[in-house]
């Protein structure tokens, strides 16, 4: 079964950088294109073939190659949690905060995830690493757009 990654990275992940693919199950982006540092996420695997218990982010310098690599688990950040109590896993338990590939079906293994605190955290771990990054959307998408700004001056051109 496809993980989705690229549905995943585009639709819910939403990151805002400039140079981003996604390669086979791993997502690649340069936040800051002038400098050498590049990001790449994928999932992190568990001890399980097929079964994913987080995302895998790494800072790859170009020439110096990884310079460190951190997994955001999706259990402390609350990824599934809303599925793992309808479905009564308990932390612990096999199933709890992970995902896994070994079923054929039409819908990612992910499907109700809640991005925000994980947005959030990769927020803060590329901006430490990669200065000048654009920071990323990190609360949930408003529902009503802003209203265009309005002259409020009192003074009127001639």
């Amino acid at each position: 079964m496809a993980l989705f990654t690229e549905q995943l990275f585009a639709d819910h992940l939403t990151l805002p950088y400039p140079e981003a693919v996604v390669v086979g199950d791993a997502y690649f982006a340069a936040p800051v294109p002038d400098l050498p540092l590049r990001l790449r996420i994928d999932f992190a695997p568990t001890i399980y073939a097929g079964r994913y218990d987080g995302l895998r982010l790494r800072i790859v310098h170009l020439d110096q190659g990884p310079v460190d690599t951190l997994v955001l688990r999706f259990a402390d950040h609350g990824a599934f949690d809303t599925r793992d109590r309808r479905n009564g896993y308990r932390q612990g338990q096999g199933e709890y905060g992970t995902i896994t590939d070994w079923t054929r079906s039409e819908h990612p293994p992910w499907a109700g995830i809640s991005v925000t605190r994980l947005r959030a955290a990769i927020d803060q771990y590329v901006r430490l690493w990669i200065p000048g990054a654009p920071p990323v959307r990190t609360g949930p998408p408003s529902a009503i757009a802003p209203a265009p700004h309005q002259r409020t001056s009192a003074t009127r051109a001639r």
